[in-house]
């Protein structure tokens, strides 16, 4: 076999199974992908319900923050009680949660632990550490700053 069929076996073989490969994460929205898609921007994890006011009170919040840095960083929500579906979608559109939506349990993904209380943020740097973990609303304010603290050391 010529060294050009091999060649092009080997890459054949290495797409399929990156291809075959399941997907870390799903969004409510219907994206799906890996851990390593999150790399690259500042990545902001809240966790809410709906029996948590001010889970919903922060949302507009964490919204206007997203709407102002989608360039440099994400936010993404994760319903605490785990909901899905028709369930999930009513509750996103009464409760307003207009950033997307995860439905992978982060602390799964990322390794941390169940949060103790709501609402809960976790703040991974584009490099993919966690460098915060906040207990209580947060405003678009805060995360500026939280942020603006770590790339002040750079």
């Amino acid at each position: 076999m010529n060294q050009k069929i091999k060649n092009f076996l080997i890459f054949s073989i290495l797409l399929l199974l990156s291809a075959c490969s399941k997907p870390d994460y799903e969004l409510f929205e219907g994206s799906k992908g890996n851990k390593s898609d999150f790399l690259g921007k500042w990545l902001i994890v809240n966790y809410w319900a709906d029996w948590c006011p001010p889970c919903i009170k922060e949302m507009p919040e964490l919204e206007s923050f997203y709407d102002q840095h989608r360039s440099k960083a994400l936010v993404v929500a994760y319903n605490f009680d785990r909901l899905e579906g028709e369930e999930l979608k009513g509750q996103i559109e009464r409760f307003k949660v207009n950033v997307p939506s995860i439905l992978t349990d982060p602390g799964l993904l990322f390794g941390w632990e169940v949060p103790p209380s709501l609402p809960a943020t976790y703040i991974l740097t584009p490099d993919g550490n966690l460098v915060e973990t906040l207990i209580g609303p947060q405003t678009r304010d805060s995360l500026e700053e939280i942020i603006s603290k770590y790339e002040n050391l750079d």
